[in-house]
């Protein structure tokens, strides 16, 4: 996925999530996409590329970034529960897909059981 297209791609994916918010608490050039107050991904810039942080489980993060040349430990999160997607070309609409909605549920998995079942109607 090259740099014109991950920010959009992850934007559009995030907002299509239920209940999925966009926030910019940390000024204007931070995208910040919250789900119950809490926050799952954000789209920023660093040394003119555009990367996208999002929640991981630490074990998963490990394997997806020797795999994925793209992935590396979260830029300004914990290194250990977010990930960083940067352009390229092992990067696809499916796995970007994946890893969003992956983040997201873990974001709602640590949301109050009331919460939990509000945003995950059953």
């Amino acid at each position: 996925m090259d740099s014109e297209i991950l920010h959009a791609s992850a934007k559009r994916l995030a907002l299509e999530m239920p209940f999925a918010e966009q926030t910019w608490p940390f000024g204007p050039e931070y995208d910040v996409f919250c789900i119950g107050g809490k926050i799952f991904m954000i789209n920023l810039w660093t040394r003119g590329l555009p990367v996208v942080n999002l929640k991981s489980d630490p074990e998963i993060s490990l394997l997806n970034q020797a795999i994925y040349p793209s992935i590396k430990p979260g830029y300004h999160m914990n290194k250990k529960h977010w990930i960083s997607v940067y352009p390229g070309d092992d990067i696809t609409p499916e796995l970007l897909e994946s890893l969003i909605t992956d983040s997201w549920e873990r974001v709602v998995d640590k949301l109050p059981k009331r919460e939990q079942k509000r945003f995950r109607p059953q």
